[in-house]
Order: structure tokens, then sequence, then C-alpha cells
């Protein structure tokens, strides 16, 4: 085997199919956002305008926020009884709760980092 082969055989699973799909779903969704804030800045009428739109409903959308989180919950508690009826095993055990940590990790991360900013 060549060494212009070799080099490439550690990347393989960057040009998977999954890794292809996972990587569309994150630019979907980066340019879903970036025009929702588009769509606001221009309904607003400028930046600032979108800013005070913002700071004014920051209630709201920590309610929507909550609600987002209880669906994730949700779906965790549901993934988790399918994946333990599946895999019974400590170590299916062990990754889930590394899982769920990093998950609520993620969350109180996003949570204080917005409370410290406004």
């Amino acid at each position: 085997m060549s060494a212009a082969r070799m080099t490439w055989r550690p990347l393989r699973w960057l040009f998977s199919r999954r890794a292809a799909k996972a990587l569309l779903w994150t630019v979907l969704i980066v340019a879903a956002a970036v025009a929702a804030n588009i769509a606001g800045i221009y309904l607003v009428g400028s930046v600032a305008g979108w800013e005070r739109w913002l700071a004014a409903a920051a209630g709201y959308l920590f309610v929507w926020r909550l609600c987002l989180y209880g669906a994730t919950v949700y779906g965790g508690i549901w993934m988790r009884r399918r994946l333990l009826v599946r895999e019974d095993d400590a170590q299916a055990r062990h990754r889930l709760v590394r899982t769920e940590i990093a998950g609520v990790v993620a969350i109180v991360a996003l949570e204080a980092s917005l409370l410290m900013q406004g």
C-alpha cells in the first residue's frame, strides 16, 4: 500500500455517509438560525431593535427552552428504555450515564452563559 493511501486511512470516517448526514444537518440548523436572525432584523428594522426585542422576549424564550429541555428529557428516557432492553450490560449503562452527564453539563453551561450575558 502506498504512503499517500495510508495517510488518508485514518480520515476514512470523515467521508462516510453518516458523517455527511451529520454535517448536512449541522449546516441546515446553522442556516436556519442565521435566516431567523436576518428575518428578525429585517422585520424589526435594525440590529439594535432586534437586540431590544430579544431582551424584551427573554422570559418567553426561556420558557420555550424549558419546553425543549423537557421534550429532550422525555426522548432521553424513551431512548434509555429502548437501549437497555436491547443492550442490558454494564458497558451500555456506563455509556448512558456518561451521555446523560454530558447533556446536563452542556445545558447548564448554556444557561449559565445566557444568565451571565444579561
